[in-house]
């Protein structure tokens, strides 16, 4: 089989799936986009686990599951159906992410928040890493368990502008831009930032950073003052993360899993149930091969194609340069 031929056939494996996926998804709390109302598939009390893996962004995606952005509408609407079953007693809100934008981060969030007020119970469970907006997201949940080796914190928020000018004169290249407004073009890459724009973009940044440290206030229960000392920027391990406050205990995603079936009265051996995309994940590809994993095996196949799909093509773009950011992105 020549390479043209491997590139289709696994392009019309991954097709299949995802109409396989989209039809299960039709079934799937969190996924139904008619009503927030998900049908009780659970016969059995049990744990929801919704997992949020990737940068942070809003909006919504039908094959998030497959991308490596979490999309912030999917998030919510996994909440909201676990909020809504009967069945599901608690969620583990398992974090594998460096965080994402200001406000993608701010309404998973606030969606935090509303899950608790239902009285269930919602335990954080830490992975590789759970830094700056994923932090935000993390500190509003009833109880926090990171590993020691957890990178966590990044307290903070950054702005990057670049600023192309100096390469353009030396290649040749100019533009002429028309606006409405003086500060229609901010953050142009086109030319240097301006003084006045500088204290705009300034305080974009310091009205949310100070959302942000208000939140971590909040949700754990710290003075303002301390929390400032620990909201410079800086990352802390697992362990250091406890000793400071910010986390409630080292454990793994199993010990998040007990601690929030004894918070819900399930005992310390829950059943433990996928909700949103990643339950359409695993209902049809099992857990042999995690969907990250699968669709870059698949880009490397396809690039074996002269004509096949190319791997550029199936990627996704990243964030705007002047998207306000709850992480770095070089981090």
């Amino acid at each position: 089989m020549n390479r043209k031929a491997i590139a289709v056939s696994v392009v019309g494996v991954v097709v299949i799936s995802l109409l396989t996926a989209s039809v299960v998804g039709l079934f799937v709390p969190g996924r139904n986009r008619e009503s927030t109302k998900s049908p009780v598939l659970y016969k059995e009390k049990a744990v929801g686990i919704i997992s949020i893996e990737g940068p942070i962004i809003c909006g919504s995606d039908t094959a998030s599951a497959w991308g490596s952005d979490v999309y912030s509408d999917n998030i919510v609407s996994s909440l909201r159906s676990a909020a809504d079953d009967p069945k599901i007693k608690a969620v583990v809100l398992r974090i594998n992410s460096p965080g994402g934008t200001a406000a993608g981060s701010q309404e998973i969030g606030a969606e935090v928040d509303r899950f608790r007020k239902t009285g269930k119970s919602i335990v954080v469970s830490m992975a590789d890493v759970a830094a700056s907006g994923a932090y935000l997201i993390a500190c509003r949940a009833d109880k926090i368990l990171a590993n020691p080796g957890t990178i966590t914190g990044s307290i903070g928020v950054i702005m990057e502008v670049s600023n192309y000018s100096g390469l353009y004169n030396k290649i040749g290249v100019s533009s002429q831009t028309f606006k409405s407004g003086q500060h229609k073009d901010m953050g142009s890459s086109n030319r240097m930032v301006a003084k006045d724009e500088q204290v705009l973009f300034q305080t974009m940044v310091d009205e949310i950073y100070g959302d942000f440290v208000n939140s971590v206030a909040a949700g754990r229960k710290m003075k303002l003052e301390k929390v400032k000392l620990l909201a410079d920027g800086r990352i802390f391990t697992g362990t250091q993360a406890k000793q400071a406050g910010l986390v409630d205990g080292l454990g793994n995603y199993q010990d998040a899993i007990a601690l929030a079936g004894k918070l819900s009265g399930l005992g310390p051996e829950p059943k433990a149930v996928e909700i949103g995309a990643n339950k359409i994940w695993h209902e049809i590809f099992g857990d042999s091969i995690g969907p990250s994993a699968f669709f870059g095996f698949i880009r490397q196949l396809t690039n074996l194609s002269e004509n096949g799909i190319s791997g550029a093509q199936m990627q996704q773009t990243g964030p705007s340069p002047v998207a306000l950011m709850f992480y770095q992105q070089n981090f």
